[in-house]
């Protein structure tokens, strides 16, 4: 027993220790104390095997090979973030805000951080998982890497929820990344482009002693779980329990402190150990943020506001032309190779007849490049002092670079567009793989190469073929073998359980998203309804305007399309809700719109309006003379009361609300 008490003695003492260096920056022993300590914790759990525990400060450096990283689905989904770029942009948003929420609005304002998100779950105070975003819905399992990372706590204080979610950033300081480069250049080996890809790609090595090796450093940002008033408070409260909450967060009342905040940091980042492109603003108050909600890609409540994108002087060599899934005409700029926000860039957008013509763009032009919110790199300017005397006018292309097929533009359309469907190479493959991918039928053992040489050989044309396809079809192919075969076959089978919503989105019909597809599939139940819905049918669903109604009627009335649709039917796939998640939809509040407001009890906000929707209603954000209800919980503000009360609209409380299902 004495055995024991030592080492949880000794794990207790480490355990503060790593927190006094790594997150308070204020260490109590020297670095080769701490080294000898940590050193007997190890000894003596080699000795003492019985008493291994997943969270010793012992973990924390590495060993463990993992090589293949689980997906695994968020429990709560990790939104993008609307971009800001002046103080108008914040203006605006503001006033989307009020019109939803009431009185003084209170924010806090947060360095951007530029590395590799991630989701940590703790449970009874233990690290029990660390997720990365991936596509926001669901993310790799990174957990036994993430162990490693010194100012990451396996073992946290007092003060938060016995179970909870926190998310933040994982990065690599600007010192760690230079001495790691000095290394490799010692070495003879070819240094690391910028610390946000080094980050990133250093969670998914396999061997977690080599992850241990690299000067990882995680900043949290956000506390999902908890029954906190602020956003602030549950940050001040995780930084007591253990957590490297950056000290740069403050609060500001209005618009103008936020721009302080953005003002001061735009010049004061450059001092920061670590990079940073912007600001993060979001509303504090924990219950108007529930208030506020989501739209399909972003927190209403919140804002990244991106400090001025850097930008290059190149020569613009040539313009080419992609071509998309929908046929639509991207120009390319291939530029003289330059280095811009620490990657080497060779290609940029054009976007579109239009802006080349805006702003003049030639061949041999010297351009200005950016990073368009610092991710894909954009052409925003001419350097017209160096124009060639021989310079000419671009003509944009008249034919498809593809097939050759005239080009056609809609009055109203920045784009050009190929319509050729079925008989353009790109379009073809890119509405496949469109349909094979994980937000659709996430078909697994297929990708865009393999794609690529099915359609090559002849034994794809369309989506629906991919259910005809045989292993012994496959194997004869270049780098397919037997088990590769079978996979695929598998994997194409299973597909057939996808439910009818991501079937609808993987289907392809133009300005059918994923929130789209789920509120059409929502309304309408089955294909065979939805095709037979006539426009104004279309627009009566909530959020569904005239031009995805024209879309879909498009779609409907192609014979191609219809064929495709009748052979998918054939082979089985879900082009219907399953019969258990259409018993828990009925059209009780069909026509009625709700406006939900206060804090509930019985069921979440979320839940609340979850049920409107699934019984026909619809749930608005603000109340309006078209409103039906206000759902009303406690502390609900007062100006909405009292102008649903102005309007004459029925206020219905919670338990009213359930007795009406």
């Amino acid at each position: 027993m004495k055995i024991q008490q030592k080492i949880e003695a000794l794990r207790e003492e480490l355990h503060k220790l790593n927190y006094e260096y790594y997150v308070l920056d204020n260490a109590s022993i020297s670095d080769f104390d701490f080294d000898m300590k940590l050193k007997e914790l190890q000894d003596l759990e080699t000795q003492y095997p019985d008493f291994f525990d997943p969270n010793s400060p012992t973990q924390k450096v590495g060993g463990m090979v993992t090589k293949n990283f689980e997906t695994v689905v968020h429990t709560h989904r990790m939104y993008s973030l609307d971009n800001s770029y002046s103080k108008q942009d914040l203006l605006d948003w503001e006033k989307r805000i009020l019109k939803i929420v009431e009185g003084a609005i209170e924010y806090t304002c947060e360095l951007k951080y530029d590395g590799a998100s991630i989701n940590l779950t703790y449970e009874n105070g233990l690290l029990v998982k660390a997720v990365t975003r991936g596509d926001g819905i669901q993310g790799d399992d990174v957990t036994t890497n993430v162990k490693t990372i010194k100012s990451i706590p396996l073992k946290i204080g007092v003060g938060m929820p016995d179970n909870f979610q926190i998310r933040g950033e994982i990065i690599l300081p600007l010192d760690g990344f230079a001495k790691m480069n000095q290394e490799r250049l010692l070495a003879g080996e070819e240094t690391y482009k910028n610390p946000r890809n080094t980050a990133s790609g250093s969670l998914k090595l396999q061997d977690s002693a080599e992850v241990a090796k690299r000067p990882l450093d995680c900043l949290l940002y956000q506390v999902v779980g908890g029954s906190f008033k602020s956003h602030s408070q549950a940050l001040q409260m995780a930084n007591k329990a253990g957590f490297k909450v950056p000290e740069t967060l403050k609060i500001a009342k209005s618009i103008d402190e936020v721009l302080a905040f953005v003002n001061y940091w735009d010049n004061a980042r450059h001092t920061l150990p670590y990079e940073t492109d912007g600001v993060v603003i979001k509303v504090n108050s924990i219950r108007h943020q529930e208030e506020l909600g989501y739209t399909a890609k972003a927190p209403r409540w919140a804002i990244a506001y991106k400090f001025k994108a850097e930008q290059v002087a190149t020569l613009l060599h040539e313009i080419t032309y992609q071509v998309g899934r929908t046929g639509a005409i991207t120009p390319v700029a291939n530029l003289e190779p330059v280095e811009l926000a620490g990657t080497t860039v060779k290609r940029a957008s054009l976007h579109n007849a239009g802006q080349i013509a805006l702003h003049d763009i030639r061949v041999g032009d010297e351009v200005y490049v950016e990073k368009g919110g610092e991710i894909i790199p954009k052409i925003v300017g001419v350097d017209f002092s160096k124009r060639p005397l021989d310079s000419v006018p671009t003509i944009y292309a008249t034919h498809c670079p593809e097939c050759n097929t005239p080009l056609v533009r809609t009055q109203g359309d920045a784009k050009h567009y190929c319509p050729n469907e079925q008989g353009c190479p790109p379009q073809v493959a890119g509405r496949i793989i469109h349909f094979i991918s994980r937000k659709a039928m996430d078909i697994d053992g297929i990708g865009a190469e393999t794609v690529d040489l099915l359609c090559k050989e002849g034994l794809i044309q369309n989506y629906a073929d991919l259910y005809d396809l045989k292993v012994e079809q496959i194997i004869p192919l270049e780098r397919m073998a037997e088990k590769s075969a079978n996979n695929m076959i598998a994997g194409i089978h299973a597909s057939k359980q996808i439910p009818f919503e991501k079937v609808l989105y993987a289907l392809g019909i133009r300005f059918v998203g994923e929130t789209v597809a789920k509120k059409l599939a929502k309304y309408f139940k089955n294909i065979d309804a939805l095709f037979a819905a006539d426009y104004d049918a279309l627009i009566a669903v909530d959020e569904i305007g005239g031009k995805i109604a024209e879309s879909v009627i498009a779609f409907r009335n192609d014979l191609n399309h219809i064929q495709l649709v009748n052979r998918l039917k054939a082979y089985g796939l879900q082009l219907a809700l399953s019969a258990d998640v259409q018993e828990g939809l009925t059209e009780k509040l069909i026509g009625k719109t709700f406006v939900v407001s206060g804090v509930f009890y019985q069921v979440s906000r979320n839940e609340l309006k979850k049920m409107i929707e699934d019984n026909g209603g619809k749930v608005s954000s603000s109340i309006s003379k078209k409103t039906d209800f206000v759902v009303a919980g406690d502390n609900m503000g007062p100006a909405k009361l009292q102008k649903a009360t102005d309007l004459e609209i029925t206020i219905i409380s919670e338990e009213e609300f359930l007795s009406m299902l």
